[in-house]
């Protein structure tokens, strides 16, 4: 069996019904998880609450939310009270997001954002386990031994973290049940995965009990060149416009020259339309594959899982969720 993610989009018009009847569809068919995005567009809870509200087994998963603009407590208190509304199907997705969105939306210093993701886990942790919080951190002095009002269903929600630079990610593999890694080519995942669960396993943890989403989803359309050219805007204004954390990350990983081609021609040539046409397929491909077949899209699944993926993101586009249920059984199985 195969565990496939899948998404709910944060941005733009919001058909709330539609939502309802993929999440139903996924939640029929045996999909492992949904996850609901922030950044700065809705907020991740209100929907999570509804999806909880309407679904019986699929997990439920912030992807991501950030730890800047509320504080670990307030975290602790929206997962713990979806915990109890979903029976036990929460994961907490956490990041830090960059100095942009940070600093220009939330009004926020991005500062120490590294250690901050650490007592923003460590505290998490103590308050759905129950301890009072009695906590010495550098960021975070608390004192009171606070516990919350009420019991959690569960005296530990998974907790996957979304890090990119080489220090980040070896904390996440110290301190997390799982990484979700973004913007990794699929020739590169397998050295990446490794890296982690090696990190774990040094750290004295069972490198095989955490999970790994995939960095770039698999999309099922019958229009592939219309969602190829989505795929490679999106990566295009990641790598252009969203600080230097993408673009750094996949210089790193030996795509120096094409990220830089991509910035280039954002910056220089014509913006968005420029940046995207600069996106060559087989990186398109690599990031975020496109296909309108099955076959093909359980080939990616499986060269994914090989690589160590253990969660597998897909967007299947169709009206027809009767057809969608059918593509995520087969794709389940």
């Amino acid at each position: 069996m195969h565990k496939l993610a899948v998404g709910v989009n944060w941005q733009g018009n919001l058909d709330r019904e539609r939502i309802f009847e993929e999440a139903k569809a996924a939640d029929e068919s045996g999909v492992h998880s949904i996850w609901v995005a922030e950044a700065w567009g809705r907020d991740a809870f209100t929907m999570l609450t509804q999806l909880a509200e309407r679904t019986r087994q699929i997990q439920l998963a912030t992807g991501i939310v950030n730890i800047f603009s509320r504080t670990p407590a307030a975290l602790a208190q929206h997962f713990a009270t979806l915990d109890e509304l979903s029976g036990g199907r929460m994961i907490i997705g956490l990041g830090t997001s960059g100095a942009q969105v940070i600093e220009d939306f939330h009004g926020i210093p991005f500062d120490r954002s590294m250690r901050r993701l650490r007592e923003y886990v460590e505290v998490i942790n103590l308050i759905i386990a129950g301890t009072p919080l009695n906590y010495e951190g550098e960021i975070f002095k608390l004192g009171r031994g606070f516990t919350l009002r009420f019991d959690p269903v569960r005296k530990h929600i998974p907790i996957v973290l979304a890090t990119m630079n080489p220090a980040s990610v070896r904390q996440t593999a110290r301190i997390a049940d799982g990484w979700l890694p973004i913007w990794t080519p699929i020739e590169r995942i397998a050295e990446e995965v490794k890296r982690f669960r090696d990190t774990a396993a040094k750290a004295g943890r069972d490198p095989q009990s955490l999970i790994v989403r995939s960095p770039g989803g698999i999309t099922i359309t019958k229009d592939v060149e219309r969602a190829k050219q989505g795929v490679a805007g999106s990566f295009a204004f990641y790598v252009s416009r969203m600080g230097v954390f993408y673009y750094q990350h996949l210089s790193r990983l030996g795509y120096a020259d094409d990220v830089a081609a991509i910035k280039g021609a954002w910056e220089n040539k014509g913006g968005s339309k420029a940046g995207t046409s600069a996106v060559t397929e087989d990186l398109q491909q690599a990031v975020g594959f496109v296909t309108d077949s099955i076959d093909a899209a359980r080939e990616r699944i499986a060269e994914q899982e090989a690589a160590g993926i253990d969660v597998h993101d897909v967007h299947v586009i169709t009206d027809d969720n009767h057809e969608r249920a059918r593509i995520y059984e087969q794709l389940v199985s």
